[in-house]
């Protein structure tokens, strides 16, 4: 994983062991592979009742655009039911939009299904 990001740019200095703990510790994750390669990421911080943070979404740029990112966060969001979404980004706002969230004064939110109703 590290290698592969660090050859996409999507870095940011987490050594592979972090980066290990990272998405061991997260409450959700999802990982895209083509062959033995990772080829996405995606993962939730969550308290499991109401409230879930988005982080470290990536698709290796040769496969961006075939639906990857979206797949990772249909089965993301489908774990959060009755969660209150929030994440940040500078450089996807329409894609999030696309599949729900609402660019708000301190992140992009989405409330999955009823809130607290889980």
């Amino acid at each position: 994983m590290k290698a592969t990001l660090s050859q996409d740019h999507f870095d940011n200095g987490r050594s592979p062991e972090q980066l290990k703990t990272s998405f061991t510790n997260s409450y959700r994750t999802c990982i895209a592979y083509a062959g033995d390669r990772i080829i996405g990421t995606a993962r939730v911080l969550s308290d499991g009742v109401c409230n879930a943070y988005i982080v470290d979404v990536w698709t290796f740029t040769p496969y961006r655009h075939q639906g990857i990112a979206s797949t990772m966060m249909e089965i993301l969001l489908g774990e959060l039911q009755g969660q209150h979404v929030c994440l940040f980004t500078d450089d996807a706002i329409k894609f999030y939009k696309k599949i729900g969230f609402s660019e708000k004064e301190t992140c992009l939110e989405l409330v999955v299904g009823k809130w607290l109703n889980n």
